[in-house]
This record gives C-alpha cells, sequence and structure tokens, in this order.
C-alpha cells in the first residue's frame, strides 16, 4: 500500500502544481484514499475552523447527519482534542462514537496538521472489524501530510489575511 500511497501522493503534487483550488485536490484526494481499499467504505474529510468546529468537506459513500462535529465529540472530535490520530477496531467499544452508519464496525481518523497546526483530517469507515491495518495508517497518513502542505500553499497564495479560516489549533 505504502507505493500506492506515494502515486497518490504524486497526483495531488500534480495538482498543486497546476495550481487547482483546494476543494478541487481534497476532492481528489477522498476519491484516491477511498479507492486504494476495498475495507475503506467511506471515505470523507473534516475540516477544522476556528470555532473548534468539524465540518464535512468532499466524502465518498453514504450521506451522514454528522456535517458538524464540535472539538471533543465522537472520535473525530477526540482525535482533534487530543491531536493525534485514532484507529478504532470495534466501533461498538468507543464510547463516544457518533454512529454514521449502522453497517460500520471500524474507524481511522488521521489529522491534517503541519506541526501543532491542525487543518482537519481524514475519516475513514469500514463495514469490516480492524479493517486498518499499519499500512492503511501509513498510506493515509501520507495523504494527510501531503494535504497539509496544499492547505499551507493555497493560505499563502491567498492576498489578504486569512484569520477566520483553517487557524485552529495553533
Amino acid at each position: 500500500m505504502s507505493d500506492t500511497g506515494d502515486v497518490i501522493c504524486q497526483e495531488l503534487s500534480d495538482l498543486c502544481a497546476q495550481r487547482q483550488p483546494l476543494d478541487v485536490i481534497l476532492a481528489r484526494a477522498v476519491e484516491l484514499v477511498h479507492d486504494s481499499s476495498a475495507r475503506f467504505h467511506w471515505t470523507g474529510i473534516y475540516e477544522l475552523f476556528p470555532d473548534n468546529v468539524l465540518r464535512l468537506g468532499p466524502f465518498v459513500g453514504a450521506p451522514t447527519n454528522h456535517v458538524f462535529i464540535c472539538v471533543g465529540q465522537g472520535v473525530c472530535g477526540t482525535a482533534v482534542a487530543q491531536k493525534r490520530n485514532i484507529n478504532v477496531p470495534d466501533v461498538s467499544k468507543a464510547t463516544n462514537y457518533l454512529a454514521c452508519s449502522q453497517e460500520t464496525k471500524s474507524e481511522l481518523v488521521v489529522l491534517i496538521r503541519r506541526g501543532s497546526r491542525i487543518f482537519g483530517q481524514i475519516d475513514i469507515d469500514s463495514h469490516e472489524y480492524a479493517a486498518f491495518d499499519d499500512a492503511a495508517e501509513i498510506l493515509v497518513q501520507k495523504v494527510a501530510d501531503r494535504l497539509a502542505l496544499a492547505y499551507e500553499d493555497q493560505q499563502s497564495r491567498r492576498p489578504e489575511p486569512i484569520g477566520a479560516r483553517h487557524t485552529a489549533g495553533t
């Protein structure tokens, strides 16, 4: 899977070099990650905003009611609050799990971050228990690291100060 991560990151780098909008880069990243494993049944990006709310961005899979998640709530919010990735092999054993689907058995949340600055996260659900092995985590981490560079690049090209968007976690 690590070669797959390199291929995905190269495509994302090419999109960045073409100066594609961040929304296009994020959507393509979600598609590529989702397609990298038959065990990935829902893949999405939640972006972190300064009000400490994660907002759902592009995703592949069934629609979810969890469009907004406060930092500290659910697995996604906990990952940001604790500033760490979280791999849940069995969501029925996670007391803070926010159910998106009855079929979800495991979840992986990988932060999109650069240093202490968190831009968002890649969230993946699977209908299989313990779906996320070390190779899957490494692949998603590579993509998240590449997306953090895309966030920084996009923000550095804005003519006015950002101020309001994507500054949480600093």
